[in-house]
């Protein structure tokens, strides 16, 4: 017997309505009736057309562009649940903003990353159900359950298909030394040599590539991160792979596609070949691309969203 939640209901804001609708049709139900609105002055307007008392209710919104505005969405749909008498809520956050302000670079540096930690719980969310983390001790940030998903492995299967388990002419490469955890043992999943793209960041948003650490020469490489925003660090990589490194070609994956400012047009201008996403955020139709493609993470979260319901252990989705 469940004891949090009578039923499971899913709720979603405006950010990804889409992926909500996917996720609820690999659960075999139907999206929650709701409505999410502005006033005249831009004020969220809230409504919950059906009832959640007692029910396990999952709100599913990431925190994307327009960041603010979706932000505010997901707490204020948390707080009309828990005062709706929801038994549980679950904020699902496929991709969440502010993840980048997670420590003081500097005198006087706000933590924004534990500020939007406190504003969730507060808002009264239960536990929090999100993916690939831009830095995974932010989950530290909550005093309450969080589950990080990782999307490696859809890109691993993908590239499996594609390349063949432990292919020798197949190199995975970190885009920087922060990143060079995560790609290991996305590589060490594949079976292929990893790489490391040396850089030092001179601005924000600006980057200087200094070393290629491995061998890389003539091998197709798989260009492996958790976001791109400006696309600017991924295209300078790649640059410094296929020039200096001598790379044959460039396969670049990343789980969270932000693509603000002139990302479409550095990714089209690039080496990359093919760039993959998750659709943790919504394609924009203005940012087409060809080289872009998206896998959809929502099995994912749908099986994470049962075995939450189902008070069954989530540990076996970041081992697939």
């Amino acid at each position: 017997m469940i004891s949090h939640g009578k039923d499971i209901k899913v709720f979603s804001g405006n950010a990804n309505r889409a992926l909500a609708e996917s996720i609820c049709r690999c659960i075999g139900i139907r999206l929650g009736d709701s409505t999410v609105n502005h006033f005249s002055d831009g004020e969220i307007s809230v409504s919950l057309y059906e009832t959640v008392r007692g029910s396990d209710v999952f709100i599913v919104q990431p925190t994307c562009y327009p960041v603010n505005d979706n932000l505010m969405e997901l707490l204020i749909m948390v707080d009309a649940a828990r005062r709706a008498s929801a038994g549980r809520i679950t904020a699902v956050i496929p991709y969440f903003g502010y993840a980048r302000q997670d420590r003081k670079a500097k005198s006087r540096d706000p933590i924004s990353a534990k500020l939007v930690a406190n504003l969730i719980t507060s808002a009264g969310a239960d536990r929090v159900l999100t993916m690939d983390l831009h830095a995974p001790q932010i989950q530290g940030f909550f005093d309450i359950p969080v589950d990080n998903l990782v999307g490696g492995p859809l890109f691993s299967d993908y590239y499996i298909k594609k390349f063949g388990m432990g292919n020798e002419d197949v190199m995975v490469v970190s885009p920087d030394v922060g990143s060079v955890a995560r790609a290991r043992n996305f590589a060490l999943k594949m079976g292929m040599n990893l790489a490391i793209v040396d850089k030092r960041r001179e601005k924000a948003n600006q980057s200087e590539v200094m070393n290629i650490i491995g061998d890389v020469r003539g091998k197709h490489v798989i260009l492996f991160d958790d976001m791109v925003d400006t696309a600017g660090s991924l295209c300078h990589a790649c640059k410094a792979l296929v020039e200096i490194g001598g790379a044959k070609d460039i396969y670049a994956c990343a789980s969270h596609g932000v693509l603000s400012g002139a990302a479409i047009q550095r990714i089209n201008d690039s080496y990359i070949k093919e760039m993959l996403f998750t659709d943790s955020i919504p394609a924009s139709p203005e940012k087409k691309c060809d080289k872009i493609k998206y896998l959809s993470v929502a099995p994912m979260f749908a099986e994470a969203i049962e075995r939450v319901y189902e008070e069954v252990s989530i540990s076996t989705l970041f081992s697939k």
